[in-house]
Parts: C-alpha cells; sequence; structure tokens
C-alpha cells in the first residue's frame, strides 16, 4: 500500500499538477495540506472522477487539509485537534482507512518569532503530543503524516547556519518533534534514509529547486504496529520542477498489505 502526503499550495490552482501527479504516482492513500479553499469549493469532482473518495476540512484562503483513497471507505474521526475549542484554523483531519488511523496534519509555520504565531505553534505541539500519545495507546496502526514545519536535524535543511532563527528550526520547535518521536513514534523517511540529504521543500526564490537548496518539513511518524509493515518511501522530487507547481514535493511511504 503506497501512503502520500503532498502540501499543494492551493488545491483549486494547483488542480492540474495535482491530478498530473495522482495519475503518476497512484498512490492508494493521499494527506494534502495547504488547500487555500473553503470547504465547498473543494473539487470533489475531479478527485472522484481521479478515482478518488476524498474528506476534507477547508478554510478560506487560508490553511485546509483533505485525505483522499482510492477504492477504499473513509471513516472520518475527527477534523479537529483536541484541546482548544475556540481554534478556527483548518489544520488536522483524521480518519480510519483500511484499518489505519490517519491524522493528517498542517502545522503552524511560527514565523516571525517570536511573537504571537510562535506561541501558537508552540501550543499546537503540545495538543498534537497530546493527540499522538492518545493516538498510541489505542495499540492500532496509527500514521502521523503532514507538513510539520520543522527540520529535525541540520541533515533536514540546507545551510542550517542560516536557519537558527526561525521558528522551523529554532531549538524549542525542534525539541517539540522530538518529544513526539520519543513518544514511540517511527520517522519512517529518515529510518530508510538514516544518513542522507533529504528534502521535500524548496522556496520559489534564489532558484532554490535549482540548486538543491531545500528543507524536509513533511513527515510520516508511525506507530510500532505499522512501522514494522514499512518497505520503501521516497520523495517524488521532479513534481517540484514542473510548471505552476507547489514548493513542495510529494513525499510517500510503501507498507506490506498484511
Amino acid at each position: 500500500m503506497k501512503i502520500a502526503t503532498y502540501n499543494v499550495n492551493g488545491v483549486n490552482g494547483r488542480l492540474n499538477v495535482l491530478l498530473r501527479w495522482l495519475e503518476e504516482a497512484k498512490p492508494d492513500i493521499v494527506c494534502l495540506q495547504e488547500l487555500k479553499a473553503p470547504q465547498d469549493k473543494f473539487p470533489i469532482k475531479a478527485i472522484n472522477d481521479a478515482g478518488y473518495n476524498a474528506i476534507w476540512h477547508g478554510q478560506k484562503q487560508w490553511n485546509g487539509v483533505a485525505i483522499l483513497a482510492r477504492n477504499m471507505e473513509i471513516e472520518e474521526i475527527t477534523r479537529t485537534l483536541p484541546g482548544d475549542e475556540e481554534d478556527a484554523q483548518s489544520r488536522y483531519i483524521e480518519a480510519l482507512i483500511n484499518g489505519i488511523v490517519i491524522a493528517c496534519l498542517y502545522l503552524p509555520n511560527g514565523n516571525p518569532a517570536p511573537g504571537p504565531k510562535l506561541e501558537y505553534k508552540l501550543k499546537w505541539f503540545d495538543r498534537l503530543a497530546e493527540r499522538a500519545e492518545t493516538l498510541l495507546s489505542l495499540n492500532t496502526p496509527v500514521i502521523l503524516v503532514g507538513d510539520f514545519n520543522v527540520m529535525p536535524t541540520e541533515l533536514d535543511v540546507y545551510k542550517p547556519e542560516k536557519w537558527v532563527k526561525d521558528a522551523l528550526f529554532l531549538p524549542e520547535v525542534r525539541k517539540a518533534f522530538k518529544d513526539i518521536v520519543s513518544q514511540g513514534w517511527t520517522d519512517a523517511i529518515r529510518t530508510l534514509y538514516p544518513d542522507e540529504k533529504i528534502y521535500t521543500f524548496w522556496d520559489y526564490f534564489r532558484n532554490a529547486y535549482e540548486r538543491d537548496a531545500g528543507l524536509r518539513i513533511d513527515h510520516f511518524l508511525l506507530s510500532s504496529e505499522i512501522a514494522t509493515k514499512l518497505r520503501s518511501g521516497g520523495v517524488d522530487r521532479h513534481v517540484r520542477g514542473w510548471e505552476k507547481t507547489s514548493d513542495h514535493a510529494p513525499v510517500w511511504i510503501e507498507i506490506d498489505k498484511k
């Protein structure tokens, strides 16, 4: 089974890119982030015509997350991250697909830092950590997947010295990510490529993609029940080079169905 995550950076504006990639890669489950579309503007007909069922949590102009599944039912669990009833940002959706709990997330950026946006990011991390611990206690296959907006180590960022004051690389942000992993999660891509430079995002500016000046900020965290089934994974880097594409590339893993 192939599971993918893709920050599309505008699902309607980049729909042709998304559909082209779906046809090429044929993932079984897809988590999308940064839809930038209200609930009623999600392109469900085009997604259905491509062979996918979908659930989504939209928001006008910003944020937005979705889960797609090919030839499988999607049983929604929740579309809000517990812990703050007043949080109106569409950043989390959770579902059960083929016996696997899929938690699709778009973690806050946090910039400019310091400031209210960083505080919101760290509080969101705290809420995610609590939810992650609850999901682990279910003793069922769980995947936390999406754009975490954090580079966990210096290996995950081009020229780390230039990012020391950025909210994606601050020590407290990296610690928040590490603390979640330490609960008992497996960082799938880093497990498959322990010492290799792997990027999932390249800025639009300064020819970042051409220079391979990237970041690894899109992650799969696997519970122990599914980590043993991990077989392969990678980044569809070439998609970042397509015309009118997102600044992220799709990231994917393959797991045994049994």
